[in-house]
């Protein structure tokens, strides 16, 4: 690397990922650039990451590794890997996907002096890579701008898929220039820098994919209720410069209260009576916490099995949605089953 300032920082916040940066990492340098960096910040990983980075940043000096001595949430994470970056814009990249080939060749070249924000499409696979669930998370055809503020469209097309941090591209002083400690705790630090008011004005969407996503690796998993029941959508019903059409279109303001997802929850282990006791007091109606106490009770396996022949019986964009069931630790031989079954005769 030159001594000038980098264009592009390649921004990683970890936790115990020895099991997975190394590979994450060499897709990374096999295509690394004179103007490019890369800072990790630890968040005081106890399983061996220290050791596998030890050796990466012997050989690699365009690594830069930072390991705290107290974990302090990856939002803090990723705001103190952005603080240490040099570049011009920063790259928010996860820490055990896969970049596809020459992505940063691909991201550089897009970089520009108007855009503050660039946001990079993902082909999804599982979490061994083997199996494709979907070639683009974001259907666009064509790359797409959009510079305009408090941008509904913008919103509408890309909140969802920007729950995803690995798809963020932004220019550094633009995040620095906004709030950031508030969103501490939400798990999604980087859409509350891009949607706060004033909202982002200038953005690139690249259409053709440039990371590889390990679906169902995330860190949080055993949260998956409380994040996409309340954090989540709390999140983005906060954000006061887009309509309630357009958040709509993103996420259920009270997803909590809809039966089909309890239900759904329910069948993937995520919703118990331990839970509805944790969120009894926020039904208004007796009818609600009725239906919402026997959806906690109902058989756990039953549940699996019937949203595995429900997600079996839709077109082939359910694979994820299958797959989270069947790795379920409800799902038995009969969701299995059903599943063979029925995608079998899929015509």
């Amino acid at each position: 690397m030159t001594n000038s300032a980098p264009k592009l920082s390649i921004c990683i916040a970890t936790f115990k990922r020895g099991k997975f940066i190394g590979r994450t990492l060499d897709s990374i340098l096999k295509q690394m650039q004179p103007n490019v960096e890369i800072v990790i910040v630890d968040g005081a990983s106890p399983d061996n990451t220290s050791e596998v980075m030890a050796k990466y940043t012997l050989n690699h000096p365009e690594i830069s590794y930072f390991r705290e001595e107290e974990n302090s949430g990856v939002d803090a994470d990723f705001d103190k890997a952005v603080g240490y970056a040099k570049g011009d814009f920063c790259w928010l990249m996860t820490d055990d996907d896969l970049l596809k080939p020459d992505a940063i060749k691909t991201v550089l070249s897009s970089l520009n002096e108007e855009d503050d924000l660039v946001i990079v499409n993902s082909e999804v696979r599982n979490v061994d890579l083997s199996q494709v669930f979907e070639n683009q998370r974001l259907k666009f055809q064509t790359d797409r701008v959009y510079n305009s503020p408090k941008n509904d469209e913008l919103f509408a097309d890309t909140a969802g898929y920007l729950s995803f941090i690995g798809c963020v591209v932004i220019r550094r002083s633009f995040w620095l220039s906004r709030e950031r400690a508030a969103y501490y705790g939400t798990l999604f630090i980087h859409v509350g820098v891009i949607f706060q008011s004033p909202s982002i004005k200038n953005v690139r969407v690249l259409s053709e994919p440039q990371i590889i996503i390990r679906y169902g690796n995330a860190m949080w998993s055993s949260r998956t209720f409380e994040v996409w029941m309340f954090l989540w959508p709390e999140l983005v019903w906060s954000f006061p410069d887009f309509s309630n059409q357009a958040k709509r279109k993103v996420c259920r303001k009270e997803p909590w209260r809809n039966h089909k997802a309890l239900f759904h929850n329910r069948a993937l282990g995520s919703y118990s009576f331990s839970v509805f006791k944790k969120i009894s007091e926020k039904y208004i109606s007796k009818s609600e916490k009725t239906v919402a106490f026997f959806l906690s009770i109902f058989p756990a396996s039953l549940a699996n099995m019937i949203m595995v022949l429900y997600f079996s019986k839709q077109v082939p964009s359910a694979g994820m949605a299958l797959h989270d069931l069947l790795y379920s630790s409800n799902a038995g031989l009969l969701s299995r089953f059903v599943s063979r079954l029925f995608i079998k005769r899929r015509p």
